[in-house]
């Protein structure tokens, strides 16, 4: 598992999550490995203090909104959250698995049927999606985890209602990020339609079959210009021949000359039936093949990952040049948009590279009593009474065996 012990000055606990690690840093929080009081883990994400400001505590209470409204098996489950803690904070579901742009770049593309398999998923949710008369506008793989049960959507950081003309950022203001993002939402055209999460539906399932965008540059403001410029067609090089027609018509430069979602997963269905397959059966290959190429590579359980260090600022875990939102070039005399970056790595799923290793003895990594971390202070019951057992709350024999391994690890690495 990629995950990072707490630093002193992180949280021990927001709101009833008691926090266990660092699994994901992007340029505007942090997100924690939680567990509720009930043993359930969680992805808690935190705004940095140093960001928290009306605009970004706006934005977030937003996204906690539209997790309230959308649900399904394919969108991670909201938890719990708190837009005006001092650090505002927001829980979802721990999904346990790699997202689908780190499974491709180790392991490389998906086969075909499998891609028509994720395409199907992934128009279907957001399909439902869509009915709330909301956009997602940032799906990219790094959104998308390939978890136990199948794959999943995360970080509605950025979703808008489609009919809204009200929005959180000022006029020629772009908000995404540039290698999956729609022409005529890198112009900056307003009010969207649900045309935008077809053609990045489309650029990820271009990216799952063939391991690049639609448009890739040596900078964001290149990539930017290569969206826009209607001269440009996407590069659909690698494509498999099946696929073809279908990314051709998602990836289409008007709006009105992509599929819908419900035409998406018919061609998907297509695909996979030309195939001597059904749907059901692509599906599940689709989510055993993941779990199988995650197992194929992982390390003995009795020699955990060692955690990564802390970057000592932002820019150490910068994302590529095509993942990071920047000014395009404006494809007509209308002033250049401004761009709003996203925070690609803000949400990254851990990890589990290994089943967890035999419980813990009473033993340190030295060999001597192993020291637990104070159990943080419960918040009060809504009676204003306080919570029960909150001095020692009992925890899941996963977070034990997870939080010993990361004590082993960062002890193994320490330079002291």
């Amino acid at each position: 598992m990629q995950m990072t012990p707490l630093n002193p000055e992180d949280p021990p606990s927001l709101g009833d999550f008691e926090l266990l690690g660092r699994i994901g840093q992007g340029g505007m929080g942090q997100v924690f490995l939680g567990e509720s009081p009930g043993g359930e883990p969680a992805a808690v994400k935190v705004i940095k203090p140093s960001v928290v400001d009306f605009e970004s505590r706006q934005r977030f209470a937003q996204e906690i909104e539209v997790l309230k409204t959308i649900w399904g098996p394919r969108i991670a489950a909201f938890l719990g959250a708190d837009a005006e803690a001092d650090q505002p904070w927001l829980a979802t579901e721990y999904v346990d698995g790699p997202d689908l742009a780190r499974h491709v770049k180790t392991h490389g593309p998906l086969p075909s049927v499998l891609t028509a398999a994720l395409g199907a998923v992934l128009a279907e949710a957001l399909s439902a999606v869509h009915t709330q008369d909301l956009l997602h506008r940032d799906l990219k793989p790094a959104n998308v985890l390939l978890g136990p049960n199948g794959p999943k959507i995360i970080d509605f950081g950025l979703a808008a209602f489609t009919e809204s003309h009200v929005s959180l950022t000022a006029p020629h203001q772009v908000v995404g990020t540039p290698i999956c993002m729609a022409p005529e939402q890198a112009a900056g055209v307003k009010p969207l339609t649900a045309a935008v999460d077809v053609y990045a539906l489309g650029a990820l399932l271009l990216f799952a079959a063939t391991g690049h965008y639609p448009h890739e540059a040596a900078t964001p403001y290149m990539v930017f210009h290569l969206v826009t410029d209607p001269g440009t067609a996407p590069d659909l090089s690698g494509t498999p021949g099946e696929l073809l027609p279908l990314l051709t018509g998602m990836l289409a430069q008007d709006a009105g000359d992509r599929p819908s979602l419900t035409d998406v997963v018919q061609q998907c269905r297509s695909v996979i039936e030309a195939q001597g397959m059904k749907i059901a059966q692509a599906r599940r290959r689709l989510t055993a093949h993941t779990a199988g190429q995650r197992h194929k590579t992982a390390p003995a359980a009795d020699a955990p990952t060692l955690p990564r260090p802390a970057p000592a600022s932002d820019t150490d875990t910068a994302p590529a040049a095509q993942d990071v939102p920047a000014p395009p070039a404006s494809p007509s005399p209308a002033p250049s948009p401004t761009v709003v970056e996203t925070v690609p790595d803000l949400t990254d799923p851990p990890v589990r590279d290994s089943p967890d290793p035999t419980p813990p003895t009473g033993e340190g990594p030295s060999g001597g009593p192993r020291r637990e971390r104070p159990a943080p202070n419960r918040p009060p019951t809504a009676s204003g009474r306080p919570r029960q057992g909150t001095q020692t709350p009992r925890h899941s024999p996963q977070a034990r065996r997870t939080a010993e391994r990361l004590r082993t690890a960062y002890a193994a690495s320490a330079p002291f």
